[in-house]
């Protein structure tokens, strides 16, 4: 015998009888699997969540995620939070973004807190889950959970410090557009590369795309609305003029989280100047460091969360807590969440921890 075969191995023969390998060995066909991607989602009417629904929303919240003194979270506190963005008329909370820190979470804390969520509040609130990343694995296998768990709707940033082409960042997108309603968020400041007219034109023939979270400014705002696209502002010092100006549909908030009444009614009840004036000492208090660091310090200091901080995030100092307590004042206690005294709070009162 001149050769045998094992499965899919060839073996020569030597002359003292010995075998050798002439051939690498090939799968058996039946173990080839084809190459395509089947979605694992529901159609389940409790779940089912339609672009046109996310376009209609006003006042979204970028949640802020509160902490145990042992860094998990704070659910009770969370809860707290999330119903007094419902009982002051945001329409959206977008769970696990920037401003709640998604960037400290492991995905399995992300698409915990999305799920729980929707599980509380979920038929009273749109629950929008930040499932983007930089990596389209990550941010396709992350937008399969978090439909899966019952969030309404996704939210995706271009893939940042490994930055992409312009063809690149339109294949990342369309990996994750077919899972459901999303809104694409384009913040140049933090991506380190802004996502240009021609990759929203292009991802807009999708009919999930419900719209975009446009940071660049209102000269960008404009020239969306005015081709039909649904945009909301992401920056709360321009929100006011991009929503009645500029034809924004709203805003993502940061503000909100403090004083959700008041952002409420400059979304709603009309052009206001008088009111965006009012605001603006806390809105350029709270950008005055990188977000979330004062909305952090903020709401310690309004004893609605505790004041613990996950690094590399850390309090701002003294001499800033005390404006803030002015600020507090001068827009009135009564229009800020929670009920107690806002406090200066001292130095020693903040827990920052590296391990969690």
């Amino acid at each position: 015998m001149s050769s045998s075969v094992i499965g899919r191995c060839h073996f020569g023969v030597e002359a003292a009888g010995t075998k050798r390998r002439t051939a690498v060995w090939r799968s058996p066909r039946a173990a080839v699997i084809p190459s395509f991607h089947l979605p694992m989602r529901s159609y389940e009417v409790k779940n089912r969540t339609f672009a046109e629904d996310i376009k209609a929303l006003r006042l979204i919240t970028a949640i802020k995620t509160p902490y145990l003194p042992d860094g998990r979270f704070d659910l009770e506190a969370y809860d707290a939070l999330v119903n007094l963005q419902i009982e002051n008329g945001a329409e959206g909370v977008i769970v696990g973004g920037t401003t709640g820190e998604g960037q400290l979470m492991s995905w399995d804390e992300h698409i915990m807190l999305i799920g729980h969520t929707v599980n509380c509040f979920g038929g009273s609130i749109k629950v929008i889950g930040n499932t983007g990343s930089n990596s389209t694995r990550e941010a396709i296998h992350a937008t399969e959970q978090g439909f899966a768990v019952g969030m309404h709707a996704a939210l995706h940033i271009n893939p940042y410090y490994g930055k992409t082409s312009i063809e690149g960042m339109i294949s990342h997108f369309e990996s994750v557009l077919p899972m459901g309603p999303t809104i694409i968020y384009n913040v140049p400041s933090r991506t380190g590369q802004d996502i240009p007219p021609r990759v929203i034109q292009t991802l807009a023939e999708s009919p999930n795309l419900a719209g975009v979270k446009e940071c660049v400014g209102n000269d960008r705002v404009k020239q969306y609305t005015s081709n039909g696209l649904v945009v909301w502002s992401g920056n709360d010092d321009e929100c006011h003029d991009s929503r009645w100006d500029h034809g924004a549909a709203g805003v993502i908030s940061v503000t909100s989280n403090l004083v959700p009444g008041l952002m409420h009614e400059l979304m709603f009840g009309g052009k206001n100047p008088a009111l965006n004036l009012k605001l603006m000492p806390l809105v350029e208090w709270l950008f005055h460091e990188p977000n979330p660091i004062a909305l952090n310090t903020a709401l310690a200091q309004l004893g609605v969360v505790r004041p613990v901080f996950r690094l590399p995030y850390v309090p701002l100092t003294r001499a800033k807590r005390e404006v803030f307590v002015k600020i507090v004042k001068e827009i009135g206690r009564e229009n800020f969440i929670g009920v107690r005294d806002v406090q200066v709070l001292d130095d020693d009162d903040f827990v920052l921890l590296g391990r969690y």
